[in-house]
């Protein structure tokens, strides 16, 4: 099949609840929306099955995923440690197995890709970048990028896997799961850790060992908008990719960057978050045969902005064309919500930065691809 979408509707369960930021109604009104639109085809949906323990352990120390069941079976009596209990990462009944299923939806579609059962896949409720080997952070539990890449790489050794990463926030726990490894190529675009978490992502960070060369991070400055996304893109992301020829590309596609998100401070706006949805597209089409798995990731405008954004990205991994007017049936679900939402898939307010501070802008984005060029480049044969 062309795409396949991987969902069932308990990958909802993943949800620290009250009034966390993280509101699993993203994913589930943006499912909604790809079957108001009718992609993908009943048939072109995969149900996935949680990842075991062994495979949670190819990326997450045992004692952690001991903690975390315990944290899971009585959230009540938990002692918070190792990131678990806090403000970011409540504890709730049922997390283990939550956590564990959203790692099995990716890795369902990686697999699948790889596998060639599918040419292209989409765990929306994938995308939790952040987890570290022991250690929950950002929203995030078990760190599902990171456990389907080491999964597919266990059943097919060698395999060459590129991570292009655009959450707002830079993909931190992908990094440094692989950080050592010349198979594993990650790339980040994401603001500056100098103002947002979680704090890292700057252009020094390159990999090390034998993964030197292998990171790539460009951290944009505040504001950055859809020029500045197309600089780092083009002078950063493509000649990597061209150098590194992978065999599969895997892309975090949080929507976080759009400039109506409320926990960071970019202007992406939605053409420009299509434009690099398809570029990445494109990237795969030239350098793997198309072979992409697609994760979701970020994205705190959970009822109006996100399942717009990720209903768009699954007609775009079909290769079919939408209508730009929304059902009345979905925009009826956001009513519900208390949300007026809008008319057309790709509506967008106006965001613009006074003439001056929008060349600071620019100017600041074309430093930091210099940076990071002059650090990775070398190391890959490449001039800077």
């Amino acid at each position: 099949m062309e795409a396949a979408l991987v969902w069932r509707p308990d990958l909802a369960s993943y949800d620290f609840g009250g009034s966390h930021p993280l509101d699993p109604v993203r994913v589930t009104l943006s499912v909604s929306l790809m079957r108001d639109y009718g992609v993908p085809p009943s048939d072109a949906v995969l149900s996935p099955r949680p990842a075991r323990d062994d495979v949670l352990e190819l990326v997450h120390d045992a004692g952690y995923v001991a903690a975390v069941k315990e944290a899971s079976a009585q959230p009540d009596r938990f002692h918070p440690r190792m990131g678990l209990g806090t403000t970011d990462d409540p504890v709730f009944r049922g997390m283990h197995e939550a956590s564990a299923l959203v790692c099995g939806a990716s890795a369902a579609a990686l697999s699948a890709v790889v596998e060639e059962r599918c040419l292209r896949a989409f765990s929306p409720a994938g995308g939790l970048h952040h987890a570290h080997r022991a250690r929950a952070a950002g929203f995030c539990v078990y760190n599902d990028p990171a456990v389907a890449i080491a999964a597919v790489r266990e059943q097919h050794p060698g395999l060459r896997v590129l991570y292009v990463d655009i959450d707002g926030h830079h993909g931190d726990g992908v990094q440094e799961a692989f950080y050592d490894s010349p198979e594993v190529m990650t790339i980040s675009l994401h603001e500056t850790g100098a103002f947002l978490f979680p704090g890292t992502g700057f252009s020094d960070e390159i990999g090390e060992g034998a993964g030197t060369g292998y990171a790539a991070n460009v951290p944009l400055p505040p504001w950055a908008d859809d020029e500045c996304y197309r600089l780092a893109f083009d002078g950063v992301v493509v000649p990597l990719a061209d150098a590194f020829r992978p065999a599969v590309v895997v892309a975090q596609l949080g929507v976080d960057a759009h400039h109506s998100d409320p926990l960071t401070q970019l202007g992406l706006s939605l053409p420009g978050y299509r434009w690099l949805v398809r570029r990445i597209v494109g990237l795969a089409d030239g350098l793997c045969r198309g072979r992409l798995c697609a994760l979701g990731g970020g994205g705190y405008s959970a009822r109006t902005v996100v399942p717009r954004a990720w209903a768009w990205v699954m007609a775009e991994l079909l290769g079919v064309d939408v209508p730009e007017e929304l059902p009345e049936t979905w925009r009826a679900q956001v009513r519900a919500f208390g949300e007026e939402p809008p008319a057309t898939l790709g509506a967008d307010d106006a965001f613009e930065l006074p003439h001056a501070r929008r060349q600071q802008v620019v100017e600041k984005t074309r430093a930091a691809v210099r940076e990071t060029r002059a650090a990775v480049f070398p190391h890959l044969g490449l001039t800077p």
